[in-house]
């Protein structure tokens, strides 16, 4: 019984080659539904996105939410999707969108379905702007070509945490036959059920992020010229907007990969986390038009990476952590100026990412906010984020080192749109200074103390290394003990996340929750080193992240760097050994 030929076709390919191999790997296990929702390529069977899978996802999803909710009907759900498509399959963001939006209406639900592509950003917003229930984003963010995503956000506007990963699983589980018509998405055009919030979102999203807004008459008058590529993906139409919002001129758009272009072929990874590799043709436009600053968003607009021409003439790529020491720095400091906020500086907060670096912490102390740290991954930040609002506190900003930023309290999940526009602020005021945000990066250490940091990865296919490599961590001189030293590096402190572990606090229990699912060791030196091992949830790598905290006033960067180098090579050597380990490194 074929309801769409092209998957069909596969199959029935594969059957007659009769080729065990391949389609055990089709349909041997079925994607896994975690916090991030679903990423997979597309193609045929249930280890694949596509139609039916998407189907058996939001039934589970839909029976999940009914039962959470009373009032489901009344509020709803919103749907977006990005620019991908997925020619041998059929499989594309917005075919998956339409279906899932068909298995909510079947069930008397009201559907809010964009009716284009949108950043991920705005379906987290409208779900906290139209109070529903929740929210899907049909995204596969910076993936490969192939890949494809479902992505969960619940009624507080902020990406699921656990228990809802593993209570839509099992329902995901218990409902895998197609309803009568779950294949019939026309039926959702003529259905009073549908909803399209394109419009209002296009309109009140870029009113709400004018509250970030604070220098609209330098923004008018700035002769510095932007360059932004949006690599293939959804981000040209919506920062543009935003810099009008902001009374900017126009970014000079990249004109090969401003339109979207599901096989994005001019970048072999479409991630601007990559750095220069993806931003190429970005710094010819820039050389061209005299710009002096690049935007690069990924394909769904939730990530930002910035780049600026130093006196050199070289180019620099911000880090994700120096993006954040920057914005936190500028978003705190235009707090502080124009503060028309009844909030007293003992209720603002600032977050990040326990891996990310501990800039803000140093900028918190002085300036006498709150910084708090979270596990890796937005879903942690917004869901905090919230907490705390929900408490009258004002979250200004959130970032982790991935370069993912959340400027405005609007969403509660990264924004490459409203952070890109505040960046773009942000260097037109300083340039009224005579400062380029490279020297306000060196003026931010230099007031709070210098971050360093450094980090990478090794690839390792191997589950029981990686299990032998933590336990020998766990005892590393007799059974229960961690390591004393790295080399010639004393530790002074350990937090161990995957037991629940931490040798500061009084009860050596962490405060962080923790997860025996994946490996997370902190090591904290006597030198104001730390060093983070931990394994990625979604690829084969252990990945580290390392940084050299100094205090105000010790300025010597190279000797610092150095210290840092010293520091990771005695990491590897010690920790990983990577040749006792056949680990493979990072090629860069």
């Amino acid at each position: 019984y074929q309801q769409n030929p092209k998957t069909y076709t596969i199959v029935k390919q594969l059957l007659a080659e009769g080729n065990a191999g391949e389609l055990q790997k089709y349909f041997g296990s079925r994607m896994e539904f975690g916090t991030a929702g679903l990423r997979a390529a597309m193609g045929a069977g249930i280890s694949h996105m596509n139609d039916l899978t998407i189907i058996q996802t939001t039934q589970g999803f839909c029976r999940y939410l009914e039962k959470n909710f009373s009032d489901l009907k009344k509020r709803g759900v919103v749907i977006g999707f990005d620019a991908r498509a997925h020619l041998s399959s059929g499989g594309s963001s917005k075919r998956f969108a339409r279906l899932a939006a068909n298995t909510f209406i079947s069930q008397g639900v009201p559907v809010y379905l964009f009716s284009d592509i949108i950043p991920t950003p705005f379906v987290p917003y409208t779900v906290t702007h139209l109070k529903l229930c929740a929210g899907i984003m049909v995204t596969a963010s910076h993936n490969p070509k192939q890949d494809n995503g479902y992505k969960v956000y619940w009624e507080n506007g902020a990406q699921i945490i656990s228990p809802h990963d593993r209570g839509i699983s099992q329902a995901i589980e218990e409902n895998q036959e197609p309803w009568p018509q779950a294949w019939d998405d026309k039926l959702i055009d003529s259905s009073p059920l549908l909803h399209d919030p394109y419009a209002m979102v296009n309109k009140e999203y870029f009113k709400d992020i004018q509250k970030q807004c604070f220098y609209r008459n330098i923004n008018k008058e700035t002769n510095l010229k932007f360059v932004h590529t949006s690599v293939h993906g959804v981000g040209h139409k919506f920062v543009q907007l935003a810099f009008k919002a902001f009374d900017l001129s126009p970014p000079f758009a990249v004109p090969e990969q401003k339109d979207p272009d599901p096989d994005f072929p001019t970048v072999k990874y479409p991630n601007p986390e990559e750095g220069k590799g993806v931003l190429t043709l970005s710094f010819a436009l820039a050389e061209k038009d005299g710009a002096r600053i690049i935007l690069a968003n990924d394909p769904d607009a939730d990530r930002l990476a910035v780049a600026e021409k130093q006196e050199s003439g070289e180019w620099k790529v911000f880090s994700g952590n120096e993006l954040g020491a920057l914005l936190g720095w500028w978003i705190f400091t235009c707090w502080k100026n124009n503060s028309r906020d009844t909030h007293a500086v003992k209720d603002v907060y600032m977050l990040s990412s326990t891996v990310s670096s501990k800039i803000l912490r140093a900028i918190a102390l002085k300036e006498g906010f709150h910084f708090e740290e979270t596990l890796t991954g937005f879903k942690w930040m917004g869901n905090r984020a919230k907490q705390l609002m929900d408490q009258g506190k004002a979250v200004l900003f959130a970032f982790e080192e991935a370069i993912g930023y959340m400027c405005c309290p609007a969403v509660l999940d990264k924004d490459g749109v409203s952070a890109a526009v505040i960046t773009a602020e942000m260097a037109s005021f300083l340039a009224t200074r005579n400062l380029s945000l490279s020297q306000q990066l060196k003026a931010v250490y230099d007031e709070y103390g210098f971050h360093i940091t450094k980090a990478s990865y090794f690839i390792c296919h191997d589950p029981k290394v990686i299990q032998q490599l933590f336990d020998n961590l766990r005892n590393f001189d007799g059974k229960n003990t961690y390591p004393k030293s790295c080399g010639r590096f004393k530790v002074s402190g350990i937090r161990d996340l995957t037991t629940g572990y931490d040798s500061s606090q009084p009860d050596q229990k962490a405060i962080l929750p923790t997860s025996k699912s994946s490996q997370m060791i902190t090591f904290t030196f006597a030198n104001g080193g730390v060093a983070t091992m931990r394994t990625s949830g979604t690829e084969p790598k252990i990945k580290y992240y390392s940084e050299l905290c100094a205090p105000p006033g010790n300025s010597d960067v190279e000797q610092l760097k150095k210290e840092l180098d010293e520091l990771v090579n005695a990491l590897e050597k010690h920790f990983f050994q990577p040749e006792k380990n056949k680990l493979q490194r990072k090629t860069e």
